[in-house]
């Protein structure tokens, strides 16, 4: 068995993406029977289970998403403390999330010479522009490619959370192919499961507690809210979609998809939850007809789409190497940036059900037997193995 130090640069938890990851892989590794300790940021919510080293900084309670000049301050700060947890702990391996983890990961492995193993779930300067931290003109691009590739040749092994992320570091980044293995993102199907799983009197109040209307088809997205999430685009492809309500799932900048919501037109048409906490995500997915993915980010990871499979959702989607990669040909798919083409994939599927259905459990069934967390630690497991004690 193994004692994992696991370093997460983020307000672990959080409801979303790359948390539920986190939480997934040290919850099943927990279960296999290994000690993980996770080290993480001031803010998030402590998960059973998974025992938890929070940094010495006030909480202010705020989730801190993507790149900012705070997480840096925050990272500088997280290194100590890694460390100060990390020697009396005497972890066998190190598990770092994130570049930032990565990074002190690969200074305290050599302090306590301990194997490092790099999560990997998208480029680091590819975030920032996505964030819009960096801009693609910005004179520290290159200098921060240079950085991203200096990181990512640190590891001992690096798990990509999709084959197009294992190219991107091979191909852009220079990792030796050896160090590099794909590990999608996973769900649990017992969890996330189709509305024939939950009680009919629970749905219905549940839609009556959010106020959705009766006789519209629902359209459902769970995640975060950004323009390259292509949430602005969502919106946009719901103004060629009347008779249709979006149950739009997740934070940040609700007040700004607010406004774009009031200024396009649909406001009445979209029912705003802010963050949903992962233990009800199930029972809200329950309720749509149809899934959307509309992210655009070329190099992360989009876990959103495993919760919609194993819900048995037919999901339009931009189409994306990430999306092909999880949806493959049960996936209905429109060019990225397309709002017109996305509204047109989600009207396919509105009006014609029979083919909806069959998607949506070809869906489930793919994801119940690819993408488990079991699965994924048994993965895991193996990594450990292969670069030793």
């Amino acid at each position: 068995m193994y004692r994992i130090l696991t370093i997460a640069p983020t307000s672990f938890f959080a409801d979303y993406g790359c948390h539920v990851r986190i939480r997934g892989q040290m919850a099943a590794l927990r279960a296999r029977g290994h000690e993980v300790l996770l080290v993480t940021y001031p803010s998030g919510r402590d998960v059973d289970g998974i025992p938890t080293v929070r940094l010495p900084w006030p909480a202010t309670g705020a989730i801190q998403v993507g790149s900012s000049r705070l997480k840096l301050a925050l990272d500088a700060v997280l290194g100590p403390t890694v460390l100060a947890a990390g020697l009396p702990f005497r972890p066998d391996v190190i598990h770092a999330y994130l570049h930032e983890g990565a990074l002190i990961g690969a200074a305290v492995a050599g302090l306590v010479r301990r194997p490092l193993v790099f999560d990997f779930q998208g480029s680091l300067t590819g975030e920032m522009l996505d964030h819009r931290f960096l801009a693609p003109r910005s004179p520290w691009l290159g200098v921060l490619r240079r950085l991203e590739r200096w990181i990512d040749g640190r590891p001992d092994a690096l798990l990509a959370s999709t084959a197009h992320g294992a190219r991107v570091l091979t191909e852009q980044f220079g990792t030796p192919p050896a160090r590099v293995a794909v590990l999608p993102d996973s769900v649990d199907p017992a969890h996330f499961r189709p509305a024939s799983g939950f009680p009919a009197a629970d749905l219905d109040a549940l839609r009556s507690r959010l106020g959705l209307p009766t006789g519209r088809r629902l359209i459902v997205y769970l995640g975060l809210l950004a323009p390259y999430q292509g949430t602005d685009l969502l919106l946009e492809a719901l103004t060629h979609l009347p008779d249709v309500h979006l149950l739009l799932m997740g934070f940040p900048y609700l007040d700004r998809y607010q406004a774009l919501a009031r200024r396009l037109g649909v406001a009445e048409r979209v029912t705003f939850t802010g963050p949903v906490a992962y233990e009800d995500a199930p029972a809200h997915l329950a309720l749509g007809d149809v899934a959307v993915a509309p992210k655009l980010s070329a190099t992360e990871g989009s876990g959103k789409v495993l919760t919609y499979m194993a819900a048995a959702l037919p999901v339009a989607a931009f189409d994306t190497p990430v999306h092909r990669e999880y949806l493959g040909d049960a996936g209905c798919y429109a060019p990225p940036g397309d709002a017109a083409a996305l509204a047109a994939a989600l009207a396919h599927l509105l009006e014609n059900a029979g083919e909806a259905r069959a998607r949506g459990l070809a869906l489930r069934k793919k994801a119940a037997a690819a993408y488990t967390w079991e699965g994924a630690a048994a993965a895991i497991e193996a990594t450990y193995e292969r670069i030793g004690r």
